[in-house]
């Protein structure tokens, strides 16, 4: 906008604002983007606000049109010279205009089509009243300008007449516009005649829409009683028991009287479905031939032994009586060492469906039991759905880690599966869903868990436990020729004309990269090689010229790695003997532990604290409340012998009256707890104090009492097979624990010597070279018979 000064501005009494539009299709707010011809015009209201930001709306009042000749100031606001181009609006009369005959007809023809324009319009509106009796008394010079600004038109048309400083000349250029809105109007008075009358029809239409979909109801109802006759003629045909029959032709009743529209059509509908699908009574026939099932066994697993016999067993029982209940098996053992694979080999062994049902992490009742119908989503259980998926009632059924089920808001899902599990209760195991017993005895329930410790008491005792401690090294080299590395080849797109691996290498790989139970850690070193390999072969593949380029191509297939090759792909050895390094000074022994990943070694160290006078007895190395009180008592053993048989022992009593004892475990951010490093304990201190070493080739397990005795513990084959993969050939054991060693293999059990024990002399006696001259097993069995003489 221009503020300017007109001529006659002292007749106005007010300041009169220049109101300039921009060039058509300039957007810039810049002074010299502003059009040439402007309106002056006096403000009449001001309206606005000043938040959330300024915005002003201005109500102004037209003179006359102006010519801007020259911008004599651009801040704080612009000012501008400019010159008047037509009279003042309202200083003289309509009289003293003088037209000539050519502008009287069109002023005559603009008012006919601003009349026409103005009676197309709603009457009933009264701004639309209000404009008609202003066009009525409005001078004739004022109507092109009246006009242009109460049609459609476009901003470079509305510029157009402003521009035109000639009565005439503006009447021409407002006269199509004024046209072209009534053709305008017209049309759309049209448009609305032809929806009334197209709502006619469509008001026809929806009625004869009603009739033909009360006809379409007619027929869905019939075509709802031919599925509902379908699903009668199913439920006949599906043999259910007497029980489950009944409940499905009640809900059918249900479901006939019931109208669609109701959620619980639906509803009922599904839970039909579901006992329809059900195998109430299909079956798959068992492959009875024991010797092609021992065969496929043997070629799909090396090792275990136990687990193979108790598969035939049950396969020759069965042959025997066709009505045997499915037995429920738990295989306990590490990881890696074929579980869950068992499990599918004996499905297909006995050729019966497989499926697997996870429970790592399930911690809600429902995913066993289902859930009752009256909630929203309600679902069967992953059993009954599991039997639905299959489509027989006597598949293999693997429940995968069961000891990993927790509890939470929502149940105990361990409780759920007693029923499940129990041969006399599963015969007619209820399902909250289906509300009806179903015959789950001719499933063959196979548990897998890596430890019993968290599996509740009560469902430990309705499962077969059957021990799976894991593999030694020559069972693992051998599963790695036989079974990994074919697999791994095939994988890995490699044939063995392209890559050999050597039995050294594999026995390499299984002692010095791999020290776990499993084999999972050895397939993923083989893999490792295959890699490396693969490389080696694609970069081969590149055919190439040049003589300098094919020096570095590997060379003529097959590759073969031996040892030298496998520290080059794998890097420096993960595993090496240590023993003799760690028992080269007094005070450390080596134990055995049993963990859910295998048995294990576990060093225990002592040292002396002389600047105590207390004698305090200090443990570190993450231990539990069993493991502390077996190194208490240990201490205290030691200490009470050390007095009985004075210097018998070689101890030295004085150091022990006034020095303190700190006994730690290594491997601190493992937990460790349990009785069987008693003897350890024991074994440890009197190293520390008779300042001799413990034989490097020795480990010992075994809990201790006050009394001396060395009572039997569990994991034998475990903590042996442990003691063989870390290279020990001695262990001492609880002479009660001997019958334990039957489990072991006999190749394991002719390379290591064992050395049974039942007092803790007799471990002292085999744990130190050449024992303790001085101290006999038959004194030790004198002093504890009678205590009191000592």
């Amino acid at each position: 906008m221009v503020k300017s000064r007109l001529m006659n501005r002292s007749t106005l009494g007010s300041t009169i604002i220049g109101v300039v539009p921009k060039e058509p299709g300039n957007e810039s707010d810049e002074l010299n983007t502003l059009h040439s011809i402007g309106t002056a015009a006096v403000v009449v209201q001001v309206t606005g606000t000043n938040w959330p930001q300024p915005a002003y709306t201005l109500l102004a009042t037209g003179l006359c049109r102006f010519k801007v000749e020259e911008i004599l100031q651009e801040t704080p606001y612009p000012v501008a010279k400019v010159k008047q181009l037509d009279k003042l609006r309202g200083l003289e009369d309509d009289a003293s205009v003088k037209m000539s005959a050519e502008l009287e007809d069109l002023a005559e023809e603009f008012r006919e089509h601003a009349s026409r324009l103005v009676n197309l319009l709603d009457i009933s509106i009264p701004v639309v009243g209000k404009l008609k009796r202003m066009l009525d008394s409005l001078p004739t010079e004022h109507l092109p300008d009246v006009a242009v600004s109460i049609v459609k038109a476009s901003y470079a048309e509305k510029i157009q007449v402003l521009d035109a400083l000639d009565l005439a000349e503006r009447f021409k250029k407002t006269l199509p516009l004024l046209s072209r809105q009534i053709e305008g109007l017209k049309l759309l008075q049209k448009a609305r005649k032809n929806s009334l009358n197209q709502n006619k029809q469509n008001s026809k239409a929806i009625s004869m829409k009603k009739v033909m979909r009360k006809l379409n109801d007619e027929s869905s109802l019939d075509e709802d009683d031919d599925e509902l006759s379908e699903l009668e003629e199913k439920i006949r045909s599906a043999n259910m028991p007497a029980e489950a029959d009944k409940a499905a032709m009640k809900e059918l009743k249900r479901l006939k009287r019931m109208p669609q529209q109701m959620p619980e059509h639906a509803m009922i509908r599904n839970y039909l479905d579901l006992m329809v699908e059900l195998p109430w009574s299909k079956m798959t026939s068992d492959s009875l031939d024991i010797k092609q099932a021992r065969k496929y066994l043997d070629e799909d697993h090396y090792g275990l032994d136990k687990l193979k016999k108790r598969v035939i067993e049950y396969l020759a029982v069965r042959q025997l009586k066709n009505e045997l209940k499915g037995p429920i098996l738990c295989f306990v053992g590490p990881p890696g060492v074929g579980k869950t694979s068992i499990g599918r080999s004996i499905a297909q062994t006995l050729g019966r469906e497989f499926h697997r049902i996870a429970l790592g992490g399930v911690c809600d009742q429902s995913d066993i039991r289902g859930h009752r119908r009256t909630y929203i989503g309600s679902m069967p259980g992953r059993i009954v759905q599991g039997l639905k998926q299959v489509g027989v009632k006597n598949p293999v059924f693997l429940l995968d880690e069961i000891d990993k089920l927790t509890t939470s808001l929502h149940g105990d899902p361990a409780a759920a599966l007693l029923e499940v599990l129990d041969p006399e209760q599963n015969h007619a195991f209820v399902d909250h869903y289906l509300n009806t017993p179903f015959d789950l005895s001719q499933v063959l329930f196979i548990a897998t868990a890596n430890t019993m410790a968290t599996i509740p008491g009560a469902l430990l005792d309705r499962m077969e436990l059957i021990s799976i401690p894991g593999y030694t090294q020559e069972e693992k080299v051998h599963i790695a020729l036989r079974h990994l590395c074919p697999k791994q080849l095939k994988e890995h797109g490699l044939t063995m004309e392209q890559l050999q691996i050597t039995d050294d290498a594999i026995q390499c790989i299984a002692s010095k990269y791999s020290r776990e139970a499993g084999v999972r850690t050895l397939e993923r070193r083989i893999a490792a090689v295959c890699r490396a390999v693969a490389v080696r072969v694609a970069e081969s593949r590149g055919e190439t010229t040049d003589p300098e380029k094919d020096k570095d191509l590997p060379p003529e297939m097959p590759i073969v790695i031996d040892e030298n090759a496998i520290e080059d792909i794998l890097g420096p050895p993960m595993y090496e003997s240590e023993t003799s390094e760690r028992l080269s000074q007094p005070g450390v022994a080596i134990g055995l532990a049993w963990t859910p990943m295998g048995g294990e070694i576990l060093y225990v160290e002592a040292s002396k604290v002389e600047d105590r006078s207390d004698g305090k007895l200090t443990l570190t190395g993450q231990l539990g409340d069993v493991m502390k009180e077996s190194a208490n008592l240990a201490f205290n053993w030691v200490r009470a012998h050390a007095k009985k048989v004075r210097s018998k022992l070689d101890l030295q009593r004085e150091l022990m009256e006034r020095c303190g004892l700190h006994v730690h475990f290594p491997a601190g951010a493992i937990s460790k707890d349990g009785p069987s490093a008693g003897v350890t304990i024991v074994t440890v201190i009197v190293s520390l104090f008779a300042e001799r070493c413990v034989r490097s080739d020795t480990a010992m397990t075994g809990e201790v009492t006050l009394r001396g005795l060395v009572l039997p513990v569990g994991g034998i084959k475990e903590k042996v097979l442990g003691a063989h993969r870390a290279g020990l050939t001695r262990v001492i054991l609880p002479s009660r624990n001997q019958k334990d060693l039957h489990d072991v293999p006999d190749n394991i059990k002719s390379a290591m010597s064992f050395i049974f024990v039942r007092q803790l002399e007799e471990v002292l006696q085999a744990a130190f070279e050449g024992g303790f001259p001085h101290l006999s097993a038959t004194e030790s069995a004198i002093n504890e018979a009678a205590p009191s003489k000592l």
